[in-house]
């Protein structure tokens, strides 16, 4: 299986010069997502082109990463992740090139409520949702992040017709390429996402991120190498890259995909698109270190109390 994740930024044209500027966007917000969803439709075409059967966007890709600061005007980019502008072009394209698609989107339901949500769209059919379970809010030596002002954290409602999982929080999505999981940006700290998808039968987790900051950097590459070895999984790294106006915080990439023996080569062609050759008959060969973690772990002391 050969999949594909991109490393991009906004892609619309006029975002204002300075923050205070923000509010000249005010009716603009359709104008940004079909730029960015424009945007990706030709790195879809391009990862086709390439050989590629499944793609991964970056983390809410319809837009700029405005969890920089606070303004409410952004609600107004969230959408429904059924029916919504983006999901329902997605739908068209998928089904024309006969891919599998993880689209990280701002959602709003039918409640009103929002969220952090990737969707996973198998030639024309929405198998799905994942909703962004942990909220980052903080700043290191960059910059800040309030994640939580604008969506909440997953309430178990995720999944869909194509979930194979019994965990309402960690779905995972039977592909006609593979079993697919999500972990969307700060999940990937967490100790117990990874195993839970693994547990739940996923061959492939998609990792969508916006991250910056030194800590965040170096840990990048080893988080992700460590749990694909332990959990025996592949996992699929993007993360976003460049600066983006007005706010001009930095995003350093190193999008890249890893298994359970180590990182795998990047074949593209394009500086947008990171892709790699998956063997899944990988995952269930011996593991080449005499390892078998599964059967030898004891669960039984994990979590015992003085």
């Amino acid at each position: 299986m050969r999949i594909a994740i991109t490393e991009t930024s906004n892609a619309y044209g006029n975002m204002p010069a300075n923050v205070s500027e923000l509010h000249l966007l005010s009716g603009k917000l359709d104008a940004i997502r079909a730029a960015n969803v424009g945007h990706h439709l030709g790195l879809l075409r391009e990862a086709h082109a390439q050989g590629a059967q499944v793609v991964g966007f970056g983390e809410l890709f319809t837009g700029p990463y405005f969890a920089l600061g606070k303004d409410p005007m952004w609600f107004g980019l969230a959408e429904d992740a059924v029916e919504g502008p983006t999901v329902s072009r997605l739908r068209e394209v998928t089904r024309e090139l006969g891919m599998v698609v993880v689209a990280p989107i701002y959602e709003r339901d039918a409640s009103g409520q929002r969220f952090n949500t990737a969707v996973v769209i198998d030639t024309g059919e929405v198998l799905g949702r994942y909703r962004k379970t942990h909220l980052p809010q903080g700043q290191n030596e960059q910059g800040s992040f309030d994640e939580p002002f604008y969506y909440d954290r997953s309430d178990g409602r995720s999944g869909g017709p194509g979930n194979i999982s019994n965990n309402p929080y960690f779905p995972v999505f039977r592909t006609r390429f593979g079993n697919i999981g999500v972990a969307i940006c700060y999940d990937r700290h967490f100790e117990g996402v990874m195993y839970s998808l693994a547990r739940e039968g996923a061959e492939l987790v998609f990792s969508p991120a916006v991250t910056f900051g030194e800590k965040s950097q170096r840990m990048w590459h080893r988080e992700f190498e460590v749990d694909a070895a332990r959990h025996r999984l592949f996992i699929a790294g993007s993360n976003r890259r460049g600066a983006e106006p007005p706010w001009n915080q930095p995003y350093f990439g190193e999008s890249h995909v890893v298994g359970p023996n180590g990182l795998l080569t990047n074949v593209s062609t394009h500086p947008e698109l990171v892709i790699a050759d998956v063997d899944l008959a990988e995952l269930r060969g011996p593991d080449p270190a005499g390892w078998d973690l599964p059967r030898d772990i004891r669960y039984d002391i994990y979590s015992r109390r003085s």
